[in-house]
């Protein structure tokens, strides 16, 4: 040994045992690695909603949350509030006799009927009562400019809305915008008409403060165009708006709805298998020309409408097709495909010697459910109908109506084929009745698209209006938080 020590050598060899034998130790005892997972983000229940009712004087406000959600909870029906000076709330157009509505029952219909006057109402819901509230306004007139069914979902705030139908020359647009926020908007208008952009971005917007509501003719902004769509977006803050269109005496009157924002491929759902002209309305906000292939999904299948399988559409502009002849008559809905992202939407008109209408627009896929907050039937004069539409694949929902008063009845499941559509009477427990209608779609369905339509026959006509399905404020997906020296470094 002492002459191996003594050999450089056989010292370096040594060495090298001694370092292999220490490495092999400490790579049998090392721990095992630590495997990075990428912070996802997190489904969480909606635990607030604010959505705003735009103009409920005289009309029928209906207010639900689906069962299902636990825990505490409440909802608020009131004039939307605006600070005064000293920095409390002072209810703008309120009624001091009377007292906000308060609602604290998932699963049951509130509904009532509010009074004229007065401006538009908010509906503030926290808690078990926020996840899955929904909120509409129905009107119903006999008579006059406005004669019809006028129905349309109370809307959230947002940053950006778009609505597609008749322009100013050809109907009495009126565009109502309202702040529930404690930040002022300011909002920006654009127009695209059938002849292109009408109005700039450059001097053409509002300021709207909080607490405050306004109600602007569109006429006053853009008198020409017989058929538009219409941008209302902010640069700051979140504003509710709406838009009503007034054909005139014996031409009907509706709310147009939010149309999804502009897409390369938009689906328009919930058009209503009774008979009467049909007029599609599509929008190319961008700067580039299109050709937009149409796509009908009726009862018996999905396919190109004879002669009408495209329609041209110049940049910066809005066009219209007439498509009475290929689906009139019959419950559909439409898949709209272009190179260049589009906006959609479609006047549905009533039959009889006075007309009224009906519009829908295109939307999203109820892949989280959708709810319905107005729904009627008064002993076979007024009928609620759902339009339910699989363009792509095969799906299976689970439809379950919600009465105002007394239980309510077992859900009802309903198989759509792919590429068809169906049309599902609605009919509550005792033939008549206010309801509400919960649409969910069952584990491994595919994408549903639908619409609620209602109707009543008079001896003057058909009164309409419909509603297209919206995804439910039920889930929200909240991103991961993960460290950020720059939240506290300049």
């Amino acid at each position: 040994m002492r002459r191996l020590i003594e050999n450089r050598f056989g010292l370096l060899a040594l060495v090298l045992i001694a370092s292999g034998a220490l490495f092999g130790v400490a790579f049998v005892s090392r721990p095992a690695p630590v495997t990075q997972v990428r912070p996802q983000a997190v489904r969480a229940p909606v635990e607030s909603v604010t959505a705003v009712c735009p103009a409920p004087a005289g009309s029928r406000v209906s207010v639900v949350t689906p069962p299902g959600a636990g825990g505490p909870g409440s909802a608020t029906v009131s004039a939307i509030a605006a600070p005064d000076a000293k920095g409390t709330d002072k209810k703008a157009g309120e009624d001091p006799g009377k007292k906000d509505a308060v609602i604290d029952r998932p699963g049951l219909l509130w509904q009532r009927e509010i009074a004229s006057g007065g401006g538009p109402l908010m509906v503030d819901a926290t808690g078990s009562m926020a996840a899955g509230l929904e909120s509409a306004q129905t009107a119903r007139e006999t008579s006059g400019a406005q004669r019809g069914l006028a129905g349309v979902r109370c809307v959230e705030p947002g940053a950006d809305t778009w609505f597609v139908g008749p322009g100013p020359a050809a109907a009495e647009m009126t565009l109502y915008l309202a702040n529930p926020d404690s930040a002022p908007a300011d909002i920006t208008f654009m127009v695209y008409s059938g002849e292109g952009p009408v109005l700039s971005e450059r001097g053409n917007g509002a300021v709207v403060k909080p607490g405050e509501h306004r109600v602007i003719r569109l006429r006053d902004l853009a008198p020409s165009p017989l058929i538009m769509a219409l941008r209302v977006s902010t640069r700051s803050g979140r504003v509710a708006a709406a838009v009503k269109a007034v054909l005139g005496e014996g031409r009907g009157a509706d709310w147009l709805p939010v149309a999804a924002a502009p897409a390369t491929r938009v689906v328009v759902p919930g058009i209503p298998g009774t008979a009467g002209k049909r007029e599609l309305y599509v929008a190319a906000p961008g700067e580039t020309d299109t050709v937009v292939r149409i796509k009908a999904v009726l009862e018996d299948g999905s396919y190109a409408l004879k002669n009408k399988e495209t329609i041209e559409v110049p940049a910066g502009s809005t066009a219209s097709l007439d498509l009475s002849t290929g689906i009139g008559g019959q419950p559909a809905a439409l898949v709209l495909e272009s190179d260049v992202p589009i906006v959609a939407g479609l006047k549905i008109t009533g039959t009889g010697a006075r007309q009224d209408v009906a519009f829908t627009a295109g939307a999203d896929s109820i892949d989280l459910g959708s709810v319905v907050a107005d729904a009627q039937a008064t002993g076979g004069k007024q009928v609620s109908r759902l339009v339910l539409s699989a363009p792509f694949a095969p799906a299976t929902v689970e439809v379950r109506l919600l009465p105002a008063k007394g239980e309510a009845p077992a859900p009802v499941e309903v198989k759509l084929a792919a590429a068809h559509t169906q049309e599902i009477r609605l009919t509550p427990r005792g033939g008549k009745d206010a309801f509400s209608v919960v649409v969910r779609p069952l584990p491994g369905s595919g994408q549903v698209y639908g619409g609620r339509v209602l109707d009543e026959a008079t001896k003057d006509g058909q009164l309409v209006t419909a509603q297209p399905l919206a995804v439910g404020r039920i889930w929200a997906l909240v991103p991961p938080a993960v460290d950020a020296p720059g939240v506290v470094l300049p």
